[in-house]
């Protein structure tokens, strides 16, 4: 199995790289640093030793933040080399960490091959290898395994669907999972489904992503983005995903009273959200385009920035999380909880079930049928702020209870790390 999925990926690599290219019309970033996708870097220079921790894109990179923080304070003589696989995953990465200045570096993850791992390995020389969350790559894992570098999987999670999944890809993924050296796991229901593939370790430690916290510079921003908007009511739809803004824009009515907020997961995405939006007679305003005195007096405000996610959040009175409406699993909920806002998602969680069900359970988020059920529950919580307070009080209360997940993680690590 293992010799046929080199096969393949060797196979596949021309088509892979042209996808990369035709990517690249809408989002540029998908053209650069096509020699790391590849394993071939410039010359190597005098390095730290090294930590390395794979984030494969945004909502990965964001989650990672309390970690990188954490690892580098307990490792003052190491650095933090950083890989994704998606040009906004790098820019976020760019854009919380550059803070770290020489300690923090960043590179694409190469394809997996044998060979463009090896490549790899010999370049950075990394002495922790961690993949975050979802993130199981045969060759890597077994590449390293002969090279002598331990891997960790971090905030480990995997639903039914996923192991499902991994199971019919037989001994190929068995033979990953066999390979992991230590698995921190979010759930005791995500470890033991990580174990019935034959990881030889796992152990539960909780999801870092309650250990995130807006920082200031975003809760200014977030103060700044109301104030250009007023008095107004606002419900935040974040990180919403192709098919169900359409949803969410039939259910809405324009109201003088309130504004709708609609932040598209994917970048490439901004100009089809804002011809819906058109579409629908509904005038629209661009986060991009707001000066600094302007006055938000449109329909629908258009989220099009990247990494001002908890701005959104502060600005906003409730919030859906986007990706429950239809089924993909949803996105996301730790961190508008953990800004006190009030959460709304749909029946399609299984990304996040165990703290979606949590933070239901906890009074700090409601489960909504379909985007009409969604769109009454927010329109009764916008003119409810006795209703809107207590759930925003609870899910407070909910992001507090879950957190130290990182400083568990950290001492599983101090074993692998010398």
């Amino acid at each position: 199995m293992g010799i046929l999925y080199s096969l393949m990926w060797c196979l596949a690599l021309p088509l892979v790289l042209a996808r990369l290219w035709w990517r690249g019309r809408k989002e540029p970033g998908y053209r650069g640093h096509w020699g790391e996708r590849l394993g071939v870097y410039g010359p190597r220079a005098a390095a730290m030793p090294t930590i390395w921790l794979h984030a494969v894109s945004v909502g990965e990179t964001r989650a990672a933040e309390p970690l990188v923080d954490a690892l580098l304070a307990a490792w003052p003589e190491h650095r933090i080399l950083l890989t994704h696989m998606t040009p906004t995953g790098r820019a976020t990465g760019a854009q919380l960490f550059a803070k770290h200045g020489a300690r923090f570096i960043q590179s694409y993850l190469p394809y997996d091959l044998g060979i463009l791992v090896r490549r790899f390995l010999r370049h950075f020389t990394p002495r922790l290898c961690m993949l975050m969350e979802t993130e199981v790559w045969p060759n890597l894992i077994a590449t390293c395994a002969e090279q002598g570098v331990p891997v960790a999987l971090v905030n480990a999670r995997l639903s039914e669907r996923s192991l499902r999944r991994g199971q019919r890809f037989g001994s190929l993924m068995t033979n990953a999972a066999r390979g992991i050296t230590l698995v921190a796991a979010q759930t005791t229901a995500d470890a033991l489904r990580i174990a019935s593939l034959g990881a030889p370790a796992v152990e539960v430690t909780g999801s870092i992503k309650f250990d995130v916290v807006a920082p200031p510079a975003a809760l200014e921003l977030g103060a700044w983005l109301r104030a250009r908007i007023g008095t107004r009511p606002v419900l935040l739809c974040a990180s919403t995903r192709e098919g169900e803004e359409a949803l969410i824009l039939d259910a809405w009515r324009a109201q003088d009273q309130a504004l709708l907020v609609i932040v598209p997961r994917h970048p490439q995405r901004f100009d089809d959200v804002a011809a819906l939006v058109a579409a629908r007679g509904l005038s629209l305003v661009r986060r991009s385009g707001l000066k600094q005195d302007d006055v938000v007096d449109a329909d629908v405000l258009l989220g099009d920035s990247m990494g001002e996610m908890f701005a959104y959040y502060a600005a906003c009175d409730c919030a859906y999380i986007g990706g429950s409406l239809l089924p993909l699993g949803g996105q996301n909920l730790i961190e508008a909880c953990a800004v006190g806002k009030p959460v709304l998602v749909g029946p399609h969680t299984f990304n996040f079930s165990l703290a979606t069900e949590q933070a239901v359970d906890a009074g700090a988020a409601l489960r909504c049928a379909d985007a009409g059920a969604m769109v009454a529950a927010a329109t009764g919580l916008l003119q409810n702020g006795i209703a809107r307070a207590r759930m925003g009080e609870a899910a407070l209360a909910f992001a507090g209870q879950h957190r130290g997940a990182t400083a568990r993680t950290v001492e599983l690590l101090r074993q692998l790390i010398r």
